[in-house]
């Protein structure tokens, strides 16, 4: 699951399916997009695997669009479906429950936010389709999501490719890093959720005296 074996073995064609599998088809969810568009960028200044920038830009955009599009039609068909389907080896109810949360929170600005978070970027087309979300709304937000991640992270790998000497030396370090600041949103929101559950859990004489607590600790500081 390397992002340079991947676009090694399967090539530019390979990547774009990649996108767009995990832009909206439910198999996709576990796909490494976004450190997999950078590193095509990196690559493609490096020439090499005969990647072209161009391509891969007007490419990844199309697919992402489209993986969307189709997330959003497969929602608004069979969707309902989805919240009842019990889990599997690779299906868990906990991954809609996730990107549901992030919905109603952000509302049709999920669409855009959402490509940068993995999991919710697969599921949230889905439950824009299944929450009737107004197409044209959908469209208008998909198609500026789409440009934003496709295009801008794969031309930050490009420039940082072509500007940074022997950068492919760093590139797990990089890697490591984009795959840890795209799951730090969802686990900040975790741990928010978390203490608001253990805030609603206290009863009121609790809830109190922890404030108490805290007030006290401040004015000792």
């Amino acid at each position: 699951m390397s992002p340079e074996n991947l676009i090694e073995t399967f090539g530019t064609i390979g990547l774009f399916v990649i996108i767009f599998a995990e832009s909206g088809l439910l198999i996709g969810f576990f796909l490494p997009g976004d450190s997999l568009l950078f590193t095509a960028g990196l690559l493609a200044a490096q020439g090499q695997f005969g990647l072209n920038l161009p391509v891969l830009l007007v490419g990844c955009f199309i697919a992402a669009v489209a993986g969307d599009q189709v997330g959003y039609l497969f929602g608004k068909r069979v969707g309902p479906a989805l919240f009842r389907r019990p889990d599997s080896r690779i299906f868990r109810q906990s991954y809609v429950d996730r990107a549901r949360e992030f919905f109603d929170r952000h509302g049709s600005k999920t669409i855009v936010m959402a490509r940068f978070v993995p999991v919710v970027r697969t599921f949230a087309p889905i439950l824009a389709g299944v929450g009737s979300m107004e197409y044209r709304t959908f469209v208008t937000f998909n198609v500026l999501g789409g440009l934003l991640w496709a295009v801008g992270v794969t031309t930050t790998g490009y420039i940082l490719g072509d500007t940074v000497p022997d950068i492919d030396k760093y590139l797990l370090p990089i890697i490591v890093l984009i795959v840890f600041l795209s799951i730090l949103p969802p686990l900040i929101e975790a741990l928010r959720h978390r203490r608001a559950a253990r805030r609603s859990a206290m009863s009121p004489a609790q809830a109190e005296a922890a404030a108490d607590d805290l007030e006290q600790a401040v004015n000792e500081d």
